[in-house]
Parts: structure tokens; C-alpha cells; sequence
């Protein structure tokens, strides 16, 4: 049980650890100046997935990384770049998985195709059983 008990005790802390000790990017959670360009940027960070989070826009994670990104999406909006390059940027550098708008391309056909496929089924199967029934 001695020698459990320091290695019990690493584990646990493992995630306290893992905690960021750096303060947030100087955009990360101040807005700019200007309201156009905030709301431009704003935009743009509502339509970029957290990669952290997976499941959030940037705009709304708390993840250190979206911070990071939001704070990169400011700086370059204030510095007058459109939000359309730094979108390609970031999907340069990320992939399109940074993009909750991924473009139609042969590997995302079935993306793409699944919902509609999976409607059709649904109508060939509901119109079967509603032929039973008569």
C-alpha cells in the first residue's frame, strides 16, 4: 500500500498540471476598437471550431488554444487583413477541420451525402410500412 500511495497521488495531480500558467493572448478577451472590425471578426470566429473543444467555435470556448486564436483573429482584422485570408490561413495551417463550413470535394462527398441518403432510406422505409397498414 506504500508504494500505491505515491503513485495514486501523481495520477490524481496529473490534471492540475496540466493547467496553463501563461496569461491570455492580449486579444483573446478584449475587443478592438472599432466596432466594424469587431464585428467582422466576431463573424469569422463564430464559423472556426475550437481544436481543443471540438465542439465550440472559438468564439465561445474557453480553451487556452481558442483564446490564442481569437487573439490572432483581432490582431489581423485590426492590422486590415480580410477575414477570408486569414480563414484560408488558418485552414492552411489547421485543415479543414477548423472550418464548420468544410468545402465540397471528392473526400467530403459523403459528409456531404449521408443526410441525404439517410432521409431517403427513411421515406422508402416509412412508405412501406404505411402500405402494410392499408
Amino acid at each position: 500500500m506504500r508504494k500505491v500511495a505515491p503513485i495514486l497521488t501523481l495520477i490524481l495531480a496529473a490534471p492540475l498540471d496540466a493547467q496553463s500558467n501563461l496569461p491570455p493572448a492580449e486579444y483573446a478577451d478584449t475587443q478592438l476598437a472599432d466596432p466594424g472590425q469587431e464585428a467582422e471578426a466576431r463573424a469569422l470566429m463564430e464559423s472556426l471550431r475550437c481544436l481543443v473543444c471540438q465542439g465550440q467555435s472559438i468564439a465561445d470556448s474557453d480553451a487556452d488554444m481558442a483564446g490564442d486564436m481569437r487573439a490572432l483573429v483581432r490582431r489581423r482584422i485590426a492590422a486590415g487583413e480580410r477575414p477570408e485570408d486569414i480563414r484560408r490561413w488558418l485552414v492552411g495551417r489547421y485543415g479543414n477541420w477548423v472550418s464548420y463550413n468544410p468545402p465540397v470535394e471528392p473526400a467530403t462527398w459523403p459528409l456531404w451525402a449521408a443526410p441525404l441518403v439517410l432521409v431517403a432510406a427513411g421515406l422508402f422505409l416509412a412508405r412501406g410500412r404505411f402500405r402494410r397498414r392499408r
